[in-house]
């Protein structure tokens, strides 16, 4: 049975290869000085940082810049961000990149004139701004997160061994977004797999909750097919317009709270992952990857209705004289063999993981209840063991 709740999603996006002229009609609602966020620099490789500027320069824009964002922006950066976005007096801050940058964007915009400390009052307490913010929009690089149209922010503090995110409520989502899939052809292939994953565990994480049978769960099992079938054309062809299209279109639909709604949700596998990534500061995707089958075949006793429904609607097991336990173990197989198949990274050790380190990353999980059984310890240590 859907559950009572209220949706609101304020972001406006542009989609398609005419994307970035969306900029030219938002970038008129703000004021003059904006603060342009992006990464490590690929942006100006591929054309798209002149492309962008030019559109600022053109729309009268006095623009102030905050490079180096990280694939895991740390508690450090932000406070660089801080007093840039101050010193720039931004009246819009312009994230170019992926869901990094845009995550980034969003825990600055906050916290310029947050009057305590950012990463206590939002990541540790999860409180929401009560300050005014600076408007966050996006241009979109990398597929994954689906940070340009929700209220997401994880960021790393690397002194405390800790990788948090917290979720804003919708006045602090991005206004805007351009979302172009050609932007992304670019993208390493490490990267646009790691993001494809990440894409998939929004969805699983949503999905493997609640017994019933729930409208979002159809939803759920078209767009991990749709996932499936575009992943595999993209690992092969990186140009290939239609598949990206559908993975961005799909990371979008992913985490922008729409299938959420009337389910208790898990997020689970991103708690364990995020804690690996707080020691190794290895890829987000491939964090979820490496712990997401231990942690699947721990909770499919408890959940076994929705993993033989998963089996049998996304990967097609047939369910022919079988018992229920046997088609849900099928499709967990099934899974496994198309997440080698496309090149995730299945094991913690290759991401620099350390078993000396288990206690750590075992204290530094933090949600622990949204799934189908609440995780102790042992269970978390166990996953983390199964998963070198």
């Amino acid at each position: 049975m859907l559950g009572n709740f209220t949706y609101c999603n304020p972001t406006k996006l542009y989609f398609g290869k005419d994307a970035l002229n969306g900029l030219k009609e938002e970038l008129p609602k703000y004021g003059k000085r904006v603060l342009l966020v992006y990464g490590g620099g690929s942006i100006k490789k591929n054309g798209i940082y002149s492309r962008v500027l030019e559109i600022l320069q053109a729309c009268g824009k006095h623009v102030s810049e905050d490079a180096g964002v990280m694939p895991n922006p740390t508690v450090d950066k932000v406070y660089e961000g801080i007093a840039r976005a101050k010193e720039a007096k931004a009246d819009l801050i312009l994230a170019v990149g992926g869901g990094s940058v845009c995550d980034y964007a969003k825990a600055v915009s906050v916290s310029v004139n947050c009057k305590e400390d950012f990463w206590d009052k939002y990541f540790v307490r999860g409180e929401e701004p009560d300050c005014e913010t600076i408007p966050v929009g996006c241009v979109l690089t990398m597929v994954g997160t689906g940070s340009e149209m929700n209220g997401g922010s994880v960021i790393t503090n690397r002194a405390q061994k800790r990788k948090y995110g917290h979720v804003f409520g919708s006045d602090f989502y991005p206004k805007f977004s351009i979302l172009n899939p050609e932007f992304t052809f670019t993208v390493p292939k490490y990267q646009m797999v790691s993001g494809i994953y990440d894409i998939m565990s929004h969805i699983l994480e949503q999905y493997f909750s609640d017994t019933d049978d729930n409208t979002s769960d159809y939803i759920m099992e078209g767009l991990l097919r749709s996932l499936i079938h575009s992943a595999e054309i993209a690992v092969q062809d990186a140009t290939n317009y239609e598949a990206r299209s559908n993975l961005m279109w799909t990371a979008t639909w992913a985490l922008n709270t729409f299938i959420a709604k009337g389910k208790s949700t898990d997020w689970n596998v991103h708690s364990l992952g995020q804690a690996l990534a707080a020691y190794t500061d290895a890829t987000h995707g491939m964090t979820l990857a490496a712990v997401s089958m231990p942690y699947y075949r721990l909770i499919l006793p408890y959940g076994l209705e929705k993993f033989k429904r998963y089996a049998i609607h996304v990967w097609g097991v047939s369910p022919d004289g079988k018992s229920d336990e046997t088609i849900a173990r099928e499709g967990l197989a099934a899974m496994e063999a198309w997440m080698r198949k496309i090149g995730l990274v299945m094991n913690i050790t290759d991401l620099g993981g350390k078993r000396e380190l288990v206690e750590g990353y075992v204290e530094a999980t933090r949600d622990r209840e949204g799934g189908y059984k609440t995780l102790t310890d042992q269970d978390i240590r166990d996953i983390f063991q199964a998963s070198f």
